[in-house]
């Protein structure tokens, strides 16, 4: 088994240079930051967004890139749109979905357009129009449910609890039912609670801990649903971003899911804790509100091992780190992000 070290190596001699990417939703948090790297390993970046104001596309997220990749302004909902972009590219990246799991409860159909046909609808045009592309899906740890076990591995049967859980399983059964039919090369990483520099701040349905920063940031009090005990695992978004350029070529990993995740875990109120060295803030326990208690989860954190046997993966930056480059990333830049 390789090191995080020795495969990253690996990806700067070469493997991306002059390669054509396309990042679906590549203006949002995670697939910004995705672009941001794989330009600097000498990819061609393409990217594609539709800026719908809740969906986190901003392009202040790609300024250190400005000029050097191609903004296509595009649905991911228009079939037509998917049949010429996917052509002519080695790589694929479906970074877009609606993330919201409140909105996936009082929005369905949008969040089954969003998260399930529209996955469909992309792996059908590379059957058809680019067949030997490698595709990495951005899935997510919601499609467990509530966890009978922890920590949870991929074997944990999944039981979504909302909506966008349903969808974004389903969109998993389509990329993997279309590896094993068809040999296209695709591979779903089950995110966890991702963070840091780009991530949506506005609003209030895209995580709790974008939430958290904001109100940190600004001085507000931060409200703690339930307890403040509930568990959680969180992942730095360069430690993601990572994890999609180790995913890229690796064949063992085509046609299945990995979860990531961390070996460390915090409650959220250690989390609010850790970032209160960084801003001035308070914080407050309250009850759930009743459509958060309907869909929450409970203790949540995930078995990464499979995915890094496979990959030499790991995550790199611990929870107060990770943090203190997200404050010090928005302190300056908060009007570019509310």
């Amino acid at each position: 088994m390789g090191s995080k070290t020795s495969r990253t190596k690996e990806n700067d001699m070469g493997s991306f240079q002059h390669r054509n990417v396309l990042i679906l939703g590549g203006l949002g948090f995670i697939g910004s930051n995705l672009a941001i790297r794989l330009e600097s390993l000498g990819a061609d970046v393409t990217i594609v967004d539709s800026m719908l104001p809740r969906y986190g596309g901003n392009l202040k997220n790609i300024e250190p890139i400005a000029g050097r990749c191609r903004v296509n302004y595009s649905d991911i909902r228009d079939q037509h749109s998917l049949d010429y972009l996917v052509q002519d590219v080695e790589v694929i990246y479906n970074m877009a979905g609606q993330t919201s799991h409140i909105d996936s409860m009082t929005d369905p159909m949008t969040d089954l357009e969003i998260n399930c046909r529209s996955p469909l609808a992309l792996l059908e045009s590379c059957r058809r129009h680019n067949p030997d592309v490698r595709l990495v899906f951005a899935s997510t740890r919601q499609l467990y449910g509530r966890p009978r076990y922890l920590p949870v591995d991929e074997e944990h049967p999944t039981e979504p609890v909302d909506v966008n859980g349903v969808n974004k399983l389903a969109a998993e059964k389509y990329f993997s039912v279309y590896s094993q039919v068809y040999g296209l090369r695709c591979v779903s990483l089950r995110l966890t609670n991702t963070y840091g520099p780009r991530q949506q701040l506005r609003g209030n349905n895209q995580g709790f801990l974008g939430i958290f920063v904001r109100k940190a940031i600004q001085g507000e009090k931060i409200a703690i649903f339930g307890t403040g005990e509930q568990l959680r695992d969180f992942n730095y978004v360069d430690d993601v971003v990572e994890a999609f350029v180790l995913a890229t070529d690796n064949e063992r990993l085509y046609g299945n899911v990995y979860n990531l995740g961390a070996d460390e875990r915090y409650s959220l109120l250690e989390c609010v804790e850790l970032l209160s060295r960084f801003c001035d803030f308070e914080h407050e326990i309250v009850p759930f509100p009743p459509d958060h208690e309907a869909i929450d989860i409970g203790d949540y954190y995930s078995d990464p091992s499979c995915f890094r046997e496979a990959s030499g993966w790991a995550a790199q930056v611990p929870l107060a780190e990770g943090l203190r480059r997200t404050v010090d990333y928005f302190k300056p830049r908060m009007d570019s992000y509310l």
